[in-house]
């Protein structure tokens, strides 16, 4: 069900087509929670029939042009009450948590060099989330609660990084290679 959520908070944040949304998921919200092009226009359907979005009205005719979307009052409604909501934390379902389990009966041919792709993925990772920080949330910054929440999601990004980068470091001191 966040998916709908997601797209709703990305559109009270700014009206936008699906098309700039699908942009503006792979700039930030994507981090996070991805959803292809296709899930987009689909949900923008389902929240436009659900009354908690609409196309906004458009001087030219619409027909094969974008529509612009914004949020209703029930849609606001809907994601706050979604916000106050309690749901359980979901159990990580990493292939790659699995495929050292699966190395542990079969054998781990291969796996180092998997463990190190990943690695250098989180070391990436970790280094792009840095230099947001760094640009969007300087340490001088007077910040709104709106940039302290937006803060803490990229802090929490930063934090589940440094882990990954932190465990498969120790994982591949196992194998005795020093990444």
């Amino acid at each position: 069900m966040s998916l709908p959520h997601a797209i709703l908070t990305a559109l009270l944040e700014k009206p936008s087509s699906g098309l700039e949304l699908t942009r503006r998921f792979d700039k930030s919200i994507g981090y996070f929670w991805s959803a292809t092009h296709q899930q987009i226009y689909r949900e923008l359907g389902k929240l436009e029939q659900a009354g908690h979005i609409r196309a906004l009205p458009s001087a030219q005719p619409t027909r094969g042009q974008r529509k612009e979307y914004e949020v209703l009052p029930a849609g606001r409604e809907e994601l706050t009450a979604w916000v106050a909501r309690s749901e359980d934390p979901k159990p990580v379902r990493d292939p790659l948590l699995l495929r050292l389990r699966a190395a542990g009966v079969v054998g781990s041919e291969g796996l180092e060099e998997e463990l190190e792709r990943h690695l250098a993925m989180h070391r990436r990772q970790l280094a792009e989330y840095s230099e947001i920080e760094a640009r969007d949330f300087p340490p001088q910054r007077q910040s709104s609660e709106q940039d302290r929440l937006r803060h803490m999601v990229l802090r929490g990004g930063i934090e589940l990084e440094t882990f990954w980068t932190k465990w498969l470091t120790d994982a591949l001191e196992e194998f005795g290679r020093t990444p």
